[in-house]
């Protein structure tokens, strides 16, 4: 029997990142502080065997797994896999989080003072928070929910599987280390299949800038 390895990890923080905007699908660079993101993970792997790596078409994953490859000169292939991109957030990408609450609640409150009469300034802000919240909340962390025009979490499980089944028949057959240059949201189906996690963990899942994950598959 042969354990073979998966190491997992997200880019480096990027500028739509630190400003906390939807960014899917958009090709945001990294920052200098994704950057370092990038190296310590490089560092931490420095010791490891890597076969075959894997990322997506956005630089943020490319130039991750640059930084992760200058210590692996064994590293026989690297393929480009959207699979596991990140979850696309439709219309919502290139729109702050902030920005998109205010605009609920911009459309929410005067609605429902049209419809149940004038609430006080306190009572408006309140309610339009709590709304807008809401409505965030479900766009952000429903499993089923998909924000306009853009993907649910259960549809990147979806094509996150489909990687997966095809990831371990390659290790399986050319028994290779594997290394996964991935993003947040298509490393929360990763992680609840090898790591066994309810559907409701999976959800609550954050995933570390600087850091990876190790699994052991056995062939």
């Amino acid at each position: 029997m042969v354990k073979l390895k998966i190491y997992l990890f997200r880019h480096g923080l990027t500028h739509y990142n630190k400003h906390q905007w939807f960014t899917g699908w958009i090709d945001s660079r990294m920052t200098r502080g994704g950057i370092k993101n990038a190296r310590k993970v490089a560092r931490m792997l420095k010791c490891k065997k890597i076969d075959v790596a894997y990322h997506s078409h956005l630089s943020r994953s490319k130039n991750t797994l640059k930084e992760v490859l200058k210590y692996h000169p064994e590293c026989k292939e690297v393929i480009e896999d959207d699979r596991m991109i990140e979850r696309s957030y439709g219309k919502l990408q290139r729109h702050s989080h902030k920005e998109f609450m205010e605009d609920i609640e911009c459309c929410v409150v005067p609605a429902i003072e049209k419809e149940f009469g004038k609430m006080d300034r306190k009572s408006k802000g309140i309610f339009g928070e709590k709304v807008a919240k809401t409505i965030y909340d479900v766009y952000h962390r429903s499993y089923t929910v998909p924000p306009p025009e853009g993907e649910s979490i259960k549809m990147v499980e979806k094509r996150v599987n489909l990687f997966i089944k095809s990831l371990l028949k390659k290790m399986k057959k050319e028994k290779v280390n594997v290394a996964i240059s991935a993003h947040g949201n298509s490393m929360r189906p990763f992680r609840a299949h090898f790591e066994k996690l309810s559907r409701e963990k999976m959800m609550k899942l954050e995933n570390p800038w600087d850091g990876y994950f190790e699994y052991t598959v056995e062939v």
